[in-house]
């Protein structure tokens, strides 16, 4: 079974200096961070006591693989009820899709989507 864990390994190890040789690196990154305030007591039913906080957090991350052509990010901020944030990801078409988004308790969710375009330069690879 050792036998078969190392064989397996090395596979492994050999597809993925392949797989990524030439092409590149990838990167991703992710950041959080939470604002929550103190706890108030909300009262409950029979004695029992329920807990509640102001919710408040950022965060945000990113992907970038051009080998795969994986690419977006995406940041949001909420404070309370009201959370605003955007997206974007690049599509298979070449085209770059970007979305401010918010909502609130009063008037809901809204997005405004809009799509750009980038020139694509192919890139060929001789084996």
């Amino acid at each position: 079974m050792f036998i078969k864990a190392i064989c397996f390994t090395t596979l492994l190890a050999v597809a993925a200096a392949q797989y990524g040789h030439g092409y590149g690196e990838a990167h991703s990154s992710q950041h959080f961070i939470k604002h929550d305030g103190h706890p108030e007591v909300v009262h409950g039913h029979h004695g029992h006591h329920d807990y509640h906080t102001h919710p408040h957090y950022q965060f945000d991350y990113k992907v970038e693989d051009h080998h795969t052509g994986d690419i977006k990010s995406q940041h949001e901020d909420r404070d309370g009820d009201v959370v605003k944030g955007v997206y974007s990801l690049h599509q298979p078409d070449g085209s770059e899709r970007t979305v401010h988004y918010h909502g609130d308790h009063h008037t809901g969710f809204h997005a405004d989507v809009k799509f750009g375009t980038h020139h694509i330069v192919p890139h060929h690879h001789h084996y």
